[in-house]
């Protein structure tokens, strides 16, 4: 039966708190019966073809001080682009992993593929892009963002391009390292702030 809206009054939000390894990541928290098979434990298998890289960084508050209890998930193409559920899409790649915080450091690590442009319906092309949701205690709502790649052509990504304040646009940008490894921090809030999306 449909109510009328000013009867039903909007749920409190509430943080991701202590919990949410428990949650996506029992494995992580200490749990290894959850689940046969953990979701998200890596986004590639060893048969994933393109170029292996593995990006770290930190997840820092408005003092840049390191969050500790954060975790990342990522979202990405395979090396030719496309997206599992596409048929013609890689089988090794899933796409999708979950990051903790290594509570010592301070610092995640995703290792997995390059992912390659992705194609958009209108013809025009994504920059190699991998899409990252982080929570953490004191986090109401999970962020959005993107990490993009300093070696790949970003001048026609359509997000990038939508970004007003075109001095922000590099703290979407994974800095090389050497050996296929990358550099990116996400700052939360303050000098440096990460663009957040909301797409």
């Amino acid at each position: 039966m449909v109510q009328k809206h000013e009867i039903l009054r909007e749920t409190a939000s509430q943080t991701a708190g202590p919990y949410v390894h428990i949650g996506l990541m029992p494995s992580h928290a200490g749990n290894h019966q959850s689940f046969e098979t953990e979701i998200g434990v890596s986004p590639v298998t060893d048969a994933a073809k393109g170029k292996r890289i593995e990006i770290t960084g930190k997840v820092l508050d408005g003092t840049g001080w390191p969050l500790r209890d954060a975790m990342i998930e990522s979202w990405q193409a395979d090396a030719a682009g496309r997206y599992l559920g596409d048929a013609s899409a890689d089988p090794g790649v899933t796409g999708l992993c979950r990051c903790a915080i290594d509570p010592e450091s301070g610092t995640y690590t995703l290792r997995t593929i390059k992912p390659g442009a992705v194609a958009m319906p209108d013809g025009s092309m994504q920059s190699p892009h991998i899409a990252l949701w982080i929570v953490a205690r004191g986090i109401n709502t999970g962020l959005l963002t993107r990490v993009y790649f300093e070696d790949a052509d970003r001048d026609a990504d359509p997000v990038l391009g939508r970004i007003e304040h075109r001095n922000r646009v590099d703290t979407l940008i994974a800095t090389p390292q050497g050996d296929g490894r990358y550099q990116f921090d996400i700052r939360l809030q303050g000098l440096g702030e990460t663009v957040f999306l909301d797409i």
